[in-house]
């Protein structure tokens, strides 16, 4: 049994930079540096958790047998699949993959994944765990012969990616069958730098959301995980999860995707650039509305719009003079989705200033503005905006007419709480 660290709740640690390359390695590192050759220049300043943990040698998963959740981004620095760099590896006894939305190769659209069957690759077993969650996801696990289950995916940094939520499931999985979880840890791609956005209140909890993150969270997955294992776990287990997390080395709370010197690998079919992924975290609310939020378009989540808007909407949002943004008149077919087909007219977000950017407070615009000048704006039938949101209130108060600085402010009180709960977990100053 591994032993908690620090303060850490029991069953959980994050494992050292020391622990995973070991004691020697550790102080050759600290000893005098070589002069970089040209390949060593080139070499991306971050490296992942996986990285990390194949510098050991894999002793962390020495003696398991290991399961990996995983999907196209679970790559190395060198673009190789790190399911096919552990099954080629003697040292790690790999049993069985695991798919989560969009599935293992990641083919498959928003709410959808790839069928149970076997890697062609390497013909291992891989099984769709998709919306599978509790006692049935630890059967699964079970069944698949593991003690060990690896997390590797990255993340966006938005609660309603549902990946993270994998995380939890798979966390009380493993909990309930007194397995493993392993995370290896990749950098939030839109900066770790805080917390912003509504935090989801539990009356609205679903698959975008299970428990009370802010809607930008501003933490990685190891993060979370501790976060999951201490705060929500023992609830839905009955104890917390057995948990190992390997954190990055150089990675910075305010580094956006592009300061990693990692490749993008697009997480999700309508993420294709860290820029989707930076304004998904705000536009993927107008997923809850009659709005196109841009699939089927070039440019999903950044280009947005619906029949009948014309240039006055971007005229609107430029006259808010948000931080970071402007917003340029757009036209666009879609190719599938809302309005496929037909011509809708919108806006693009071109960010100018990553770092000075709001995606949720340019989110709330997009909807306020949108619902005053477009006489076709209605919400989803299903209400679908106060999952995304996590709260009835963005979608009252953008009824009410409220501005958008209202409805930003009333959500402080819960992101405070949020912001309090999340400090006790970060890894990375």
């Amino acid at each position: 049994m591994r032993h908690s660290s620090g303060g850490r709740p029991p069953y959980a640690r994050h494992v050292t930079r020391r622990q995973v390359l070991g004691t020697a390695a550790a102080g050759a590192l600290a000893g005098p540096v070589a002069a970089p050759d040209a390949r060593a220049a080139s070499a991306p300043r971050v490296r992942t958790g996986f990285d990390r943990l194949a510098e050991s040698g894999y002793a962390l998963l020495d003696g398991d047998r290991i399961g990996v959740v995983t999907n196209p981004t679970g790559v190395t620095t060198d673009l190789r699949h790190v399911v096919d760099v552990l099954h080629a590896d003697r040292r790690v006894d790999l049993r069985a993959v695991f798919g989560p939305e969009h599935g293992f190769r990641g083919t498959a659209q928003a709410g959808g994944s790839e069928p149970t069957g076997t890697d062609p690759a390497t013909g291992l077993p891989v099984h769709d765990i998709h919306g599978k969650r509790g006692r049935e996801l630890a059967d699964l696990f079970v069944r698949a012969g593991v003690d060990t289950v690896v997390f590797d995916i990255q993340d966006v940094g938005a609660r309603f990616y549902t990946y993270v939520w994998t995380l939890y499931d798979c966390l009380i999985a493993t909990a309930l069958a007194d397995l493993r979880t392993v995370v290896l840890d990749r950098p939030n791609p839109i900066t770790g730098r805080g917390a912003h956005g509504p935090v989801l209140e539990r009356p609205f909890a679903s698959g975008v959301g299970r428990e009370l993150v802010a809607q930008a969270h501003g933490m990685t997955a190891a993060e979370l995980a501790l976060l999951f294992n201490a705060a929500y776990v023992p609830a839905a287990a009955g104890r917390p999860a057995r948990l190992d997390t390997v954190p990055m080395s150089g990675w910075r709370r305010g580094d956006l995707f592009a300061d990693t010197g990692l490749p993008w690998v697009p997480p999700s079919p309508n993420i294709p650039t860290p820029d989707t992924a930076l304004a998904y975290a705000g536009t993927c609310l107008l997923e809850g509305t009659t709005l196109s939020e841009g699939r089927g378009t070039t440019r999903p989540f950044e280009l947005v719009g619906a029949e009948g808007i014309d240039h006055r909407w971007a005229a609107a949002l430029n006259a808010l003079d948000l931080p970071g943004v402007r917003f340029r008149e757009a036209y666009a077919v879609p190719a599938f989705s809302k309005f496929q087909g037909r011509t809708i007219g919108g806006v693009q977000l071109h960010v100018h200033d990553p770092r000075a950017f709001e995606p949720v407070r340019a989110g709330i615009a997009l909807l306020v503005t949108a619902k005053q000048l477009w006489p076709g704006f209605a919400w989803r039938p299903d209400r679908w905006i106060d999952r995304l949101a996590g709260t009835a209130s963005v979608r009252t108060m953008t009824d009410a007419g409220a501005p958008v600085d209202d409805i930003v402010a009333a959500w402080q009180p819960g992101l405070e709480e949020f912001r309090a709960l999340r400090e006790e977990h970060l890894l990375y100053g």
